[in-house]
């Protein structure tokens, strides 16, 4: 028989060859869908490792982002810090210029102090009447404004870091601490700063009671 009257296998084998067996139906080929995602889960693990995200470019965008971050949280330190030295050396010189205004304001009505003890006297005398009256109390006025406080009076506790106790005058049944009697000089103070302590004379309270 030739080969060209040779009957054709009707698989299309060649002699020699196993015949290749078609999936069964319903079935797609597993090959290249294994090899997907075995490449996914090898990418995942890679960016799991590294920290990153497997994409270069976007890692590097982090990156920049981090250093961002790193950078704006040292400037607002800086910011923070150097506010509040500002608002330190604010402070300073505001206590700085009320001290010298204090100063300067000592230095200027602690010689008026004895001219308003001859006004003080004066009035106690009945003598401040007419012109002499209406310049006494502008210079009273004028002193207070500049920040000349009188202080001490009758009845008041005696406190030592501004009376001077001249005399104890004895024990007052109605006092319950050591009480100014008598004012023989009146103190006067700029702020918290006595110029000139009061003269006073005091009574103590019974003891015992």
């Amino acid at each position: 028989m030739t080969e060209e009257n040779r009957p054709v296998d009707p698989a299309g084998a060649v002699a020699g060859e196993e015949p290749t067996q078609a999936p069964p139906s319903g079935e797609a080929p597993a090959s290249g869908a294994d090899d997907s995602a075995a490449l996914q889960d090898a990418v995942e693990g890679a960016s799991d490792e590294t920290g990153g995200t497997g994409d270069p470019d976007v890692d590097t965008e982090l990156e920049d982002l981090g250093a961002m971050k790193d950078s704006l949280a040292a400037l607002t330190d800086d910011l923070q810090r150097l506010s509040a030295e500002y608002a330190n050396y604010r402070k300073r010189v505001d206590r700085d210029r009320d001290l010298i205004r204090e100063n300067a304001a000592y230095q200027a009505l602690t010689p008026v102090i004895e001219v308003l003890d001859t006004i003080d006297r004066a009035r106690e005398a009945g003598e401040v009447e007419g012109g002499f009256k209406s310049v006494a109390d502008q210079l009273e006025r004028a002193v207070a404004t500049a920040g000349l406080v009188k202080f001490a009076e009758p009845g008041e506790p005696f406190d030592p870091t501004r009376h001077d106790a001249l005399s104890h005058l004895g024990q007052d049944p109605e006092v319950e601490v050591t009480t100014i009697k008598v004012v023989a000089k009146s103190g006067y103070a700029i702020g918290e700063r006595v110029v000139r302590a009061a003269q006073v004379l005091v009574v103590d309270p019974v003891e015992g009671e």
